[in-house]
């Protein structure tokens, strides 16, 4: 196939560098039915097969007539701001350098601001002040996830950092200079002639890199007003 189409497959995440919007939708989409297909293959009631619908935006059981329809955790987006700087961390498992907000899981029966609040207090031991929401988006990775953006806030003098290192490998404040800089960069950059590599953001089709940009802006215009 690579050959007769004269190209070569790539890796998802780096296809994110590549790609317009449309397309990643569409392409997250048939990824996310295709692995749910391929997990939800019997009824968790009766243990028998079960059988996608034409549509395949279903899966019946024959034997129990349970109907089973593709799933999506909940997961909350959150970045931080003390009213000048954004909070950013980085999990080990990112690529080398990128920084990103902070996000994790939606517990049951947990509502979003009790998830962004949570987080934050587990991720780096922060009490947020008060909190938004921006924006949503699925993301295939690892699984389907709804990931729900918000904006949160802490006190002027509540900004100490304890990072957990179970689920974090750093965490940092960075002046509005600083992510301006890094939102200039188009995808990984170079290595440093010391082996180091700058500091950079998700790709524009994160909402992460979304969230990151509407403070920019936010931070960007309050400085003009003043």
């Amino acid at each position: 196939m690579e050959t007769e189409l004269q190209g070569s497959f790539i890796e998802l995440r780096k296809a994110l560098f590549q790609m317009n919007a449309k397309d990643i939708s569409l392409i997250f989409t048939a990824q996310a039915l295709l692995r749910w297909h391929d997990c939800h293959q019997f009824c968790g009631k009766s243990g028998q097969p079960t059988q996608k619908n034409v549509a395949g935006s279903k899966r019946i059981c024959p034997s129990s007539k349970m109907i089973y329809y593709p799933q999506m955790s909940p997961v909350v987006i959150t970045l931080v701001s003390d009213g000048t700087r954004c909070l950013l961390a980085r999990q080990s498992s990112f690529p080398k350098g990128m920084y990103s907000a902070l996000a994790g899981f939606c517990d049951i029966g947990e509502t979003l601001e009790e998830a962004v609040r949570r987080e934050v207090a587990e991720e780096v031991g922060l009490e947020v002040e008060s909190l938004h929401y921006s924006a949503s988006q699925h993301w295939p990775f690892p699984n389907s996830s709804l990931m729900i953006a918000c904006h949160a806030t802490v006190g002027p003098g509540q900004t100490e950092i304890h990072v957990n290192s179970k689920e974090l490998e750093t965490a940092g404040w960075f002046s509005l200079e600083e992510v301006t800089t890094a939102l200039r960069k188009k995808g990984p950059p170079a290595k440093e002639q010391d082996g180091t590599i700058p500091f950079w953001l998700p790709p524009k089709m994160a909402i992460a890199h979304q969230l990151i940009l509407e403070w920019v802006q936010k931070q960007s215009s309050s400085s003009n007003l003043a």
